[in-house]
């Protein structure tokens, strides 16, 4: 119950009523409430920490226990893109988990990390990720930076928190956004800028129907950025139509690239979670995979390159990763269909 005789903050009462054996901080309440974890007596979840709460009213918090840290090493192995004693940049394939987390304790990016470094990885303060500097998704692939010490984890969240760091992932979407087309250029989320580029800027929280799911929102939530531009685009039958773009993050959200492309009406091809039951032609979706050939089960996004300054030597360094095979099969795919549409003298 909110004690007191103003009105205040409702993440600042809930870390103040709370029992010093919970170990609810103001932080980890924070982050209860935009999981939508925290309620009114009523049943009606609140997303937002700076909710004004009253006198006299009961919430209710939903708190799971903390996980277990299960960082163990796994010998699994890792396409290491760069290795020095600072840090080392890797190729994650989709399908990888960055971290242990409730459900998927071993198998991770950081299990594989963990056996190759001999468990010598950055402390971060959570035993559930030493090292690790940021994220993608499970199912996108591409490339990660991960801090081996102290130091170098401190300058490269530096450098992720002031945009300092260049990243760039290529997806493919459905449809070709055009800046000709008004729906698209009429919403006051889009910007348009040189070199045709676009720009999309949006705050995004956890979907109240769904706490496994983001949402673009208007008065709560996060700031997110994300420029993107067509590099390519491919018509398969005069009705599909598909395009190749270049995203370039300025900020960093769970699934921003994915949300923002949602929001925009042309989600990711493969998209099982944002992509609106939209299916990719049948005829062309049998892509590579470790496995061998089946149909495309995952966003089409990868982390083609990460940018940013050594955090002990000072020197720039960039990094670049191809397509993997599923992409590259998808890619060709789309140019075939599309020069065969082009010489039936329909396109």
């Amino acid at each position: 119950m909110v004690t007191g005789s103003d009105p205040v903050r409702l993440d600042k009462a809930l870390a103040l009523a709370a029992p010093p054996h919970a170990s609810l901080t103001r932080t980890r309440i924070q982050r209860l409430i935009r999981d939508g974890m925290v309620s009114k007596a009523s049943g009606e979840v609140v997303l937002e920490p700076d909710t004004r709460c009253h006198p006299g009213e009961t919430w209710v918090v939903e708190v799971k226990p903390l996980p277990i840290p299960t960082t163990a090493p796994n010998d699994i192995p890792l396409a290491i893109v760069y290795e020095d004693n600072d840090l080392l940049v890797v190729d994650k394939p989709a399908g990888m988990t960055v971290h242990p987390a409730p459900g998927s304790e071993h198998g991770t990016l950081l299990n594989a990390v963990l056996h190759h470094c001999g468990g010598n990885l950055a402390d971060t303060g959570n035993p559930l990720r030493p090292g690790i500097v940021h994220r993608i998704d499970k199912d996108t692939s591409g490339l990660l930076v991960v801090a081996k010490t102290g130091s170098a984890h401190v300058d490269l969240s530096k450098q992720f928190a002031s945009h300092a760091v260049e990243r760039l992932y290529i997806g493919f979407c459905h449809g070709v956004p055009e800046r000709s087309n008004p729906r698209l250029t009429g919403l006051e989320s889009v910007s348009l800028q040189d070199g045709g580029v676009f720009k999309v800027t949006t705050n995004v929280g956890r979907n109240r129907a769904d706490r496994k799911k983001m949402a673009v929102v208007r008065s709560w939530g996060r700031r997110a950025v994300t420029r993107f531009r067509v590099v390519g685009a491919f018509s398969i039958d005069g009705r599909s139509r598909f395009a190749k773009i270049n995203f370039w993050l300025e900020t960093g959200r769970t699934h921003q690239i994915r949300l923002h492309m949602q929001h925009l009406g042309h989600p990711l091809v493969g998209d099982p979670v944002y992509g609106g039951g939209r299916r990719f032609p049948g005829e062309l979706e049998m892509v590579s995979s470790p496995d061998g050939i089946g149909p495309l089960v995952r966003q089409a996004l990868h982390a083609g390159f990460l940018g940013f300054t050594h955090p002990k030597t000072g020197r720039h360094l960039r990094f670049e990763s191809g397509l993997p095979g599923d992409l590259k099969d998808l890619e060709c795919a789309l140019v075939t269909a599309n020069r065969s549409f082009r010489d039936s003298g329909t396109g």
